[in-house]
């Protein structure tokens, strides 16, 4: 029985996992009554473990490129780092912490029964207010589980874990009264059975039921459930942050006082901040003041208790990588996803999006080459729900905006997708990045902090600063003709007013009868985002 993982073992297991998940989603959902019976557990269980799956196939694919293979490691902290920037909800965040303890362990190379030990351990510290019979009392459960059995410590953790979570009913008085074991227990057993059958190559023995009473459970599913289990806080709210280690313990401080469920998690300045309140403001306030909150969810939980709002006839949900886009897709009615670099949405944000644009009838932009798959996922997802999803495959920015720009909502669906369709693909696009290492690409050499000009997402131009570049990339893009020319800028640009108003007296002076617009891309836009229809 091997003691750590490797590699491919962590690939295996991130895959199982998530497979696992996406089976069991809907049962450990409908289980879900602590802390909020909000039934969402198991989604958030799945995103969270999506989010880390795609980290790690991340690191796979850039060693194939380069023909090597990835060390154990460097696996297993994108894992944990994929868990952590994608957690959702308390259980998903939890999971997220669980997996980071993992990582330190089994990056250093210790055994699988240490890494149990320190993931137990540090998720714990990570709760404010632990509480028994929950995921916490089955992670400590199979840590202990696996340090009592050396030899097979994986094998011995799971059945720890599964003995655990059919006596949290008798440890927490809401599970025992909707007659349900722990919906987060369930799903961090799930991530456990994918484990075992990555290190051993068999699945293990399926767990017992899930229900204990299922008439209650029922009745629960019916309404029949307050959507807090002790009539508490109104809000959920997550986000991202980049602070340091003593703004973080002030603001554990601040949001303690100012709600419950309240979990940090993270580290090295980055952290998954998840808490419950009635003041959905002061929390995000507390995290500006501990450092930079970004990727802000909020949830009332009236909205998530059987709430229903009449659904529109049609919506447009649009995947934008800056915060100034973001606005300005929202101002023209669109339903918005941010993408970061390097941290693409999963299908499961995307389906979310979907639900949350709460319409008939949606137009799926994604913006984005590398999101053409989670794209179609999540089209299909929602049209198993009942709504009529037509993706069009955008590839940037400025494409979704000349299809956005289009749009006519009272116009027959058909048509409205097929000009929307013809506005993005007469857009051609262009962006302008920075080089980070010398490289060959398809314009010659590359030096690292050379401009690179990519046209049609191939690099056309290598240039010394963005305006000489960005002018270079135009007049090629010109040359095929075009009316109008839009530009994006980055928050990062170094006086980007006057960086625009070269690049439009450029247009303007070489490129007759070419109008040029200008936005702002805002945090997590590129340096340059350039279109020409």
């Amino acid at each position: 029985m091997p003691q750590t993982l490797d590699a491919a073992a962590v690939r295996t297991w991130c895959s199982l996992a998530l497979e696992a998940l996406g089976r069991e989603r809907e049962e450990i959902d409908a289980i879900n009554v602590y802390p909020v019976a909000d039934g969402d557990t198991g989604t958030n269980l799945y995103l969270t473990v999506e989010s880390a799956a795609q980290a790690v196939e991340a690191v796979f694919s850039a060693h194939e490129t380069e023909r090597s293979a990835p060390a154990p490691a460097d696996v297993v902290r994108a894992m944990a780092h994929g868990a952590l920037i994608g957690a959702r909800g308390n259980s998903g965040t939890i999971l997220a912490q669980l997996l980071r303890g993992m990582a330190e362990r089994l990056g250093a190379g210790d055994h699988l029964a240490d890494a149990l030990r320190r993931a137990a351990g540090l998720a714990r510290e990570a709760v404010a207010h632990p509480v028994e019979g929950t995921i916490l009392t089955v992670a400590a459960a199979a840590a202990d589980a696996a340090e009592a059995s050396p030899d097979d410590p994986v094998r011995a953790a799971y059945e720890g874990a599964r003995a655990a979570l059919d006596a949290t009913p008798g440890q927490l008085a809401v599970l025992d009264r909707a007659g349900v074991v722990d919906a987060g227990g369930r799903g961090l057993l799930a991530v456990l059975g994918a484990l075992v059958e990555a290190v051993t190559g068999e699945a293990p023995s399926a767990p017992g039921p899930t229900h204990v009473h299922p008439p209650v459970v029922a009745a629960l599913a019916a309404g029949g459930a307050e959507p807090c289990a002790d009539g508490g806080p109104a809000f959920e709210v997550i986000y991202l942050l980049e602070a340091d280690d003593a703004a973080v313990a002030r603001l554990r401080t601040r949001l303690d006082g100012l709600g419950d469920s309240l979990v940090v998690v993270g580290g090295d300045g980055l952290w998954n901040v998840h808490v419950h309140v009635d003041d959905a403001g002061a929390a995000v306030e507390a995290g500006v003041e501990a450092g930079r909150p970004y990727r802000i969810r909020i949830t009332h939980f009236d909205s998530t208790a059987g709430v229903s709002r009449e659904q529109v006839q049609r919506a447009v949900v649009v995947v934008v990588p800056g915060e100034g886009l973001a606005d300005l897709c929202a101002e023209a009615g669109a339903t918005t996803v941010l993408a970061r670099p390097g941290e693409p949405p999963a299908s499961g944000e995307l389906v979310e999006a979907i639900r949350r644009a709460h319409a008939r009838e949606v137009v799926l932009l994604p913006n984005s080459a590398e999101l053409r798959h989670p794209a179609a996922a999540a089209a299909e997802q929602a049209r198993t729900e009942g709504v009529r999803v037509a993706l069009i495959p955008t590839r940037a920015a400025v494409q979704g905006i000349a299809a956005l720009a289009v749009h006519e909502p009272d116009r027959r669906f058909d048509e409205d997708v097929v000009a929307m369709t013809a506005a993005a693909g007469a857009t051609r696009y262009a962006e302008l990045a920075v080089a980070e290492r010398q490289s060959w690409t398809t314009a010659g050499v590359c030096q690292a902090g050379d401009v690179l000009g990519l046209i049609d997402g191939d690099v056309a131009v290598i240039g010394a600063d963005l305006p000489g570049t960005a002018e270079a990339v135009l007049d090629r893009m010109l040359a095929a003709g075009g009316e109008l020319v839009t530009l994006i800028l980055g928050e990062d640009v170094p006086e980007g007013d006057a960086v625009a108003e070269r690049l439009e007296r450029h247009v303007r002076e070489g490129h007759l009868a070419v109008d040029t617009v200008v936005y702002l891309g805002g945090r997590g836009a590129s340096p340059l985002l350039i279109g020409v229809e």
